[in-house]
């Protein structure tokens, strides 16, 4: 069989030959192999940008830089300049794959990757899974994601969709009507696994709960759910599992970087050590021990054309006791660092609070399907929600007794039903924001 997946890597010239070798090598490390790999690695990539790269040097300054712990840490803010003043020398935009963040954490930027880089993020994505014994070449994916709207982009995303074996649902509009169409595709053809975006798998869960379908049993070949780009709640993977009757894998990434962490078989979420350095910092950027949450900062330690060293990613995470240089465990993901809500009294609690705290009562009855909550002023927010019914008084009443308790008192809440929620430009659903 043509692997036509592979082939289009390499027709791109992404050498994903070379950098699958590469992996496997990294991967079959003892595991003090490894540890000189990662040094070596850390200092190789630091070295080059110091030498090729002229935005890197100015951020470091003069002072020569003898510990890992003294490199500065690099920002969004950093990386929202031209990308010609971030490239390093050798690289132009006739040799690197160009892309740009989705602006989730709501600081967008273009970036740029090597090409050897990209195909290393490819090796990554292909081996993790393959875990799963998902074959990129073969298995047939159903992607719920977004995919733009100008014809040429969408003819080019389609076009995506064919060389790399998946059928798209967008998730602009989720209707019931919608989503009926999406479960007659289920029932004609032969999909392999689900990947995408996990408000909109979730909701697809919710429709088949309320039809009362497994999907496996109307799609027999489907092997696995891959969730990704939102968070996954407990409750919700629940729902997954029972509704699609696969296993429900749970991944993390970002565009600029590569696969951060990714479900294993075993059901721990393992980091990526192979292409990655992931570290867990407090507020003065020292190194948290395992076990203690703290902002994520990443080093990218393959690609040449763009730093990313020490880059702090907006993200809040802990690092699992258990964890290990080659094998570090992503305990927890708490949220983006920009996504905290201030309260009156002065205390700061990550937005996901308020959704978590909601969405134990708001589901309870089926009724609500999906909601946001935006923070309008220091004692004001708005709950937006789609439901097939208004939320009673009651249902009310208990979200603000649960709020007063897991935050605090006297917070005002408005409750308004909509028939659809705003998702950003690429389909993604932002749970909390604060307008202040």
């Amino acid at each position: 069989m043509i692997r036509l997946f592979d082939l289009s890597l390499q027709l791109n010239g992404f050498p994903i030959k070379k950098a699958k070798a590469e992996l496997d090598k990294i991967v079959h490390f003892s595991e003090e192999e490894y540890v000189s790999f990662l040094e070596s690695k850390k200092k190789e990539i630091v070295d080059f940008h110091l030498k090729n790269n002229s935005f890197y040097r100015e951020l470091v300054g003069n002072t020569t830089v003898e510990n890992w712990e003294d490199l500065p840490i690099l920002n969004k803010q950093n990386l929202q300049k031209p990308l010609e003043e971030r490239l390093s020398n050798g690289y132009s935009k006739s040799n690197i794959y160009l892309n740009k963040t989705s602006g989730s954490s709501g600081t967008p930027f273009v970036f740029a990757k090597d090409k050897y880089s990209h195909a290393l993020t490819w090796a990554s994505n292909i081996m993790r899974f393959g875990w799963f014994n998902i074959d990129f070449n073969n298995s047939y994916q159903a992607r719920f994601y977004g995919i733009p709207m100008d014809f040429i982009g969408y003819q080019k995303e389609r076009f995506k969709d064919f060389l790399t074996h998946r059928f798209r649902f967008p998730v602009f509009d989720l209707s019931d009507e919608i989503l009926e169409k999406f479960l007659q595709k289920f029932r004609s053809k032969k999909f392999d696994y689900i990947n995408g975006y996990t408000s909109s798998i979730v909701l697809f869960a919710k429709f088949l709960e309320q039809k009362n379908i497994i999907l496996n049993e109307i799609c027999p070949t489907l092997k696995a759910c891959f969730v990704t780009s939102e968070m996954l709640f407990e409750t919700d993977k629940k729902l997954l599992e029972k509704q699609f009757g696969i296993p429900i894998i749970n991944e993390y990434g970002a565009s600029e970087l590569d696969l951060i962490a990714f479900e294993n078989p075993q059901g721990e979420w393992q980091a990526n050590a192979e292409t990655l350095f992931v570290e867990i910092l407090d507020e003065n950027n020292n190194v948290v021990p395992h076990g203690t949450e703290g902002k994520i900062v990443i080093t990218s330690l393959f690609n040449k054309a763009n730093p990313f060293i020490r880059y702090e990613i907006g993200d809040i995470g802990i690092l699992d006791e258990k964890s290990t240089p080659q094998k570090p465990i992503l305990k927890k993901l708490i949220g983006r660092t920009n996504d905290v809500a201030i309260l009156p009294s002065g205390k700061k609690s990550p937005g996901l609070t308020f959704y978590y705290v909601t969405k134990s009562i708001i589901e309870d009855d089926g009724n609500v399907k999906e909601f946001i909550i935006k923070q309008m002023q220091l004692d004001t927010f708005e709950i937006e929600y789609v439901a097939e019914k208004e939320l009673v008084s009651e249902q009310i009443q208990k979200i603000k007794e649960a709020i007063d308790l897991y935050l605090e008192p006297n917070l005002n809440f408005t409750f308004t039903r909509k028939s659809v929620l705003e998702r950003s430009n690429r389909g993604k659903l932002k749970q909390f924001k604060s307008h202040l």
